[in-house]
């Protein structure tokens, strides 16, 4: 039987022309398949060009989120905190955010330093510096943390408001997070760390401003 002969020698292991020619004719017909449909659907804008556009967009969230994080913001933050803090008069918070803010920094360069962990690979030309505490993280935590603390201590005194400022607070925080992960900026070990340092440095300063702030009503 011819036909049995020839299916039986398409997927005969040692044959010149067996299973290995077989299997790369069957990746190149589905390869084939694919890109042709493909093809066909970015001709005629069909539905997974808007998955392009989806994709991208979540591309574009995820630089905007890690940019939230950045010196830059962080900085702008800090300066316009700063500055409310100076016209309303508040100068024992205004004590505590700048030492909040510039030790948070200042830890972060000396573990950095002393820790002198690389990049990831994909991050590697991308990004400057060291790669373990992750700066966004810590620096986010510090510095949101610590307004989200000082609005609740000179806002209003809504339970419901102080709520959705510690909630907005911390999936702003996270989010920072997860885009230095989704970028390839860091290892997930160099977030928590930060995220550890960073509330290590943060509950410290609010202890000692509660501490401070009592101290000086009585």
């Amino acid at each position: 039987m011819p036909l049995k002969s020839f299916v039986k020698a398409r997927f005969a292991r040692g044959e010149y022309l067996g299973l290995h020619l077989t299997i790369g004719f069957l990746v190149s017909a589905l390869a084939l398949w694919i890109l042709l449909g493909i093809t066909k659907d970015v001709r005629h804008n069909d539905p997974i060009t808007q998955l392009d556009s989806t994709l991208l967009d979540w591309m574009q969230i995820f630089r905007a989120l890690s940019a939230l994080g950045s010196p830059l913001v962080m900085m702008t933050v800090a300066v316009g905190v700063a500055v409310f803090l100076v016209i309303s008069k508040q100068r024992l918070m205004l004590e505590g955010w700048l030492l909040a803010v510039g030790g948070g920094l200042l830890l972060n360069n000396v573990v950095k330093n002393a820790i002198h962990r690389p990049r990831p690979h994909a991050a590697a030309g991308l990004y400057q510096g060291w790669s373990f505490p992750s700066g966004h993280a810590m620096g986010s935590l510090i510095v949101f943390g610590m307004l989200a603390y000082l609005l609740i201590l000179l806002g209003p005194r809504n339970r419901r408001a102080q709520v959705a400022i510690v909630g907005g607070a911390t999936l702003l925080i996270l989010a920072i997070g997860l885009s230095r992960l989704y970028l390839g900026a860091h290892y997930f070990s160099d977030v928590v760390g930060g995220y550890a340092a960073g509330m290590l440095w943060l509950s410290a300063c609010i202890s000692g401003l509660e501490v401070t702030r009592r101290w000086r009503a009585t």
